[in-house]
C-alpha cells in the first residue's frame, strides 16, 4: 500500500514554528531596549511607593496628622509656584529613574575561605625559618599576620597559587645556597608538587616572588633553525630567561620559540660543551642534533664510546670524517685531530705574518663529538693504552683559535673519570634527565632558580653558559631514524637533515654497513 504524503502544514510545522519563537524572541528583545527607560522608571515609581508605605507605617499614630498637614501644605505651596507641577514632576522622575536603576553588584575582592587558610598554612610553615628569638618585633610568629608578609598573591582556576610575593627580614641569611634551598624546597612542598616554579630573590629589597612556570614544549622536532654560522640552537627554555625567539614548526604550524644558543668560533667565551645526563635522559639525541647544525657549515668527527651505533646514520655522509666506535680508532682519530689544531695553528699564524688571508681549510670549523670517553678510559687502562681524553688537551687549549669545537658528553656516575683539562675547558655546561641538587651544583656551578618536575621527559634539563645564567632546556627531539622506536614523522625530519652520502658506510669507519634511507625504510 502506498504511503501517503503528509500534509504541508505538518511537514513544515517545525521549522515555521522555529522562525516564530526567534522573531517573537528579537521582537521582545528590541521592546526590552526601547522601554527600557520607561520600566526602569516604573521600577523607581514602585521602589518609591513601596518605601513610602514602610515609612508611614513606622510612623506613630499620634505623627500620622502634623505629617498629613505637613505634606498638604507641601502639595499646596508646589501648585501655587510657578512651573510647580512641572519641577516636581520632573523632580519625581528623576528620583524614580534613579531609584529603579539595576545597581552592579560589586565584585569580591580579597581571598576566599580556602584561599586564607591556605595563606595561613604557608605562613605557618615559614615560621621558624624566618625568625630568630632575638628579634624584638618579628615579622613571623605563631598566630600572626599573614597580610604583613604576603603582599601580592594570585591564585588559578583550581584554587592552588600561580604567582606569591613575601617578605622576609633583613637577617635571613638569602645570600647562601643552602639558605635560599631550604626555602624553595619547602615552598614547593607546599605550593604544590607536580609544577615548576620560578624563584626570585631581591636580596636588596628583602623580596621573594615565586612564579609558577608553564611546561617547556616536547614535540619541537629537528629542522633547519634560523642561525648564523657559529651559532648552535642546544633546545628551547622560557620567553622569560632570553631576549631572542626563532621561528620553528610544531606539527603543522609555525611558532616563535625562545631557543638557547650557543656561539662557537674565534669569539666565543665557551668554545667546547660539556653535557652529562642520566641512561636515556637524550645526551645522544643532543649530540646528534649538534653534529646535523654543525654539517651545514663545518666537518664533524664523532667518537662514540658506548658501541651502540646510534650515530650510524652519519656514517658515510658529506662532511663526516669519521664514526668511530673503537679504542684503536678512537685514539687514531683523536691523534689526528691534535695534529690538525697544531697544523691549523701554524697555517693562521704563518698566514698573518704574511698578510695574507687564513686558508679556507683553516677556517672552516671542526667539530670533534666524544660520546662516553668514559667507557673509552676504561678499555685503555685494561689494555695499558693511552687514556682517549689525553689526546683533547690540545684542541681543547687551543681550540678556539683553530676553529676546533669539543663536545664531550657522558653520565652523571662517570663524572669523576673525566680528566681536568675536559671539565676546565669545557665551561658551556648541559644537564639532561633527573639529578639532585648536588649533582647539578657540580655541573652547573650554580643551582637553577627554578624546581625540578616529578616527571621528567626525555631531553629536558638545564644548560648553562659560561658564567650565564641557569636556562630550563627542552632538547629538540633527534631520535635514531634506523631505531626501530622512532616515529616516522621524527625519521623523515632527521633523514631530511642528513648530507648526501659520499662514500660507503663500512668497517673502516667503526660502524656496519648501513643502508641508504630509501632501502632502510623499504625493509620496514
Amino acid at each position: 500500500m502506498a504511503r501517503r504524503p503528509l500534509p504541508r502544514i505538518l511537514s513544515n510545522g517545525s521549522a515555521s514554528i522555529a522562525r516564530s519563537r526567534e522573531m517573537a524572541r528579537t521582537a521582545a528583545d528590541g521592546a526590552t531596549d526601547v522601554l527600557h527607560p520607561l520600566i526602569t522608571i516604573t521600577r523607581g515609581l514602585r521602589r518609591l511607593a513601596a518605601a513610602g508605605r514602610r515609612k508611614w507605617s513606622a510612623t506613630p499614630k499620634d505623627r500620622r496628622g502634623p505629617l498629613l498637614f505637613l505634606v498638604a501644605a507641601v502639595v499646596l505651596l508646589v501648585v501655587f509656584i510657578p512651573y510647580g507641577p512641572l519641577l516636581a514632576l520632573i523632580t519625581l522622575m528623576a528620583a524614580a529613574a534613579w531609584k529603579g536603576r539595576d545597581p552592579k553588584v560589586p565584585a569580591p575582592t580579597g581571598p576566599d575561605e580556602s584561599q586564607v587558610q591556605r595563606l595561613s598554612s604557608l605562613y605557618e610553615a615559614l615560621v621558624p625559618y624566618f625568625s630568630v628569638p632575638e628579634d624584638p618585633s618579628p615579622l613571623y610568629a605563631h598566630g600572626g599576620d599573614w597580610e604583613k608578609v604576603f603582599e601580592t598573591y594570585d591564585f588559578d582556576g583550581d584554587g592552588r597559587f600561580d604567582r606569591l610575593s613575601i617578605r622576609y627580614p633583613a637577617y635571613f641569611t638569602d645570600g647562601e645556597p643552602e639558605s635560599r634551598a631550604r626555602i624553595e624546597q619547602l615552598l614547593h612542598a607546599k605550593l604544590g608538587r607536580g609544577r615548576e616554579y620560578h624563584f626570585l630573590w631581591d636580596e636588596e629589597g628583602n623580596h621573594l616572588t615565586v612564579t609558577v612556570l608553564a611546561p617547556l614544549p616536547t614535540d619541537i622536532a629537528a629542522q633547519r633553525f634560523v642561525t648564523a654560522p657559529g651559532e648552535t640552537v642546544l633546545g628551547f627554555t622560557d620567553e622569560t630567561g632570553v631576549q631572542r625567539t626563532l621561528p620553528v614548526m610544531e606539527g603543522d604550524e609555525q611558532r616563535d620559540a625562545p631557543p638557547v644558543v650557543w656561539r662557537t668560533g674565534v669569539r666565543s667565551t665557551e668554545p667546547h660543551l660539556l653535557i652529562v645526563g642520566q641512561p636515556g635522559s637524550g645526551t645522544t639525541s643532543l649530540m646528534r642534533s649538534i653534529a646535523l647544525q654543525a654539517l651545514q657549515h663545518g666537518d664533524v668527527l664523532v667518537i662514540e664510546g658506548s658501541g651502540t651505533g646510534d650515530y650510524a646514520c652519519l656514517a658515510g655522509r658529506d662532511g663526516v670524517l669519521a664514526v668511530e666506535c673503537g679504542l684503536a680508532g678512537a685514539l687514531a682519530s683523536l691523534e689526528w685531530a691534535a695534529h690538525e689544531t697544531e697544523r691549523r695553528l701554524i697555517a693562521a699564524n704563518r698566514a698573518r705574518q704574511a698578510g695574507h688571508p687564513v686558508p679556507d681549510d683553516v677556517k672552516r670549523p671542526l667539530w670533534i663529538l666524544l660520546d662516553r670517553p668514559t667507557a673509552l678510559g676504561h678499555l685503555a687502562a685494561a689494555d695499558g693504552r693511552t687514556d682517549p681524553q689525553t689526546l683533547l688537551q690540545v684542541p681543547l687549549r687551543h681550540g678556539r683559535a683553530a676553529g676546533v669545537t669539543v663536545v664531550v658528553a657522558d653520565q652523571f656516575d662517570s663524572l669523576d673519570a673525566l680528566i681536568e683539562p675536559v671539565r676546565q675547558h669545557t665551561r658551556a655546561r648541559v644537564t639532561l634527565g633527573p639529578a639532585t641538587l648536588q649533582e647539578l651544583h657540580d655541573v652547573l656551578g650554580t643551582l637553577p632558580q627554578t624546581t625540578p618536575t616529578a616527571d621528567v621527559p626525555a631531553g629536558r634539563g638545564y644548560a648553562r653558559l659560561g658564567a650565564g645564567p641557569v636556562h630550563r632546556l627542552q632538547v629538540p627531539a633527534t631520535p635514531d631514524p634506523y631505531d626501530d622506536a622512532t616515529s616516522e614523522t621524527h625519521r623523515q625530519a632527521v633523514l631530511a637533515l642528513l648530507p648526501q652520502r659520499v662514500s660507503p658506510a663500512d668497517d673502516s669507519n667503526g660502524v656496519e654497513a648501513v643502508p641508504d634511507e630509501a632501502e632502510a625504510l623499504a625493509d620496514r
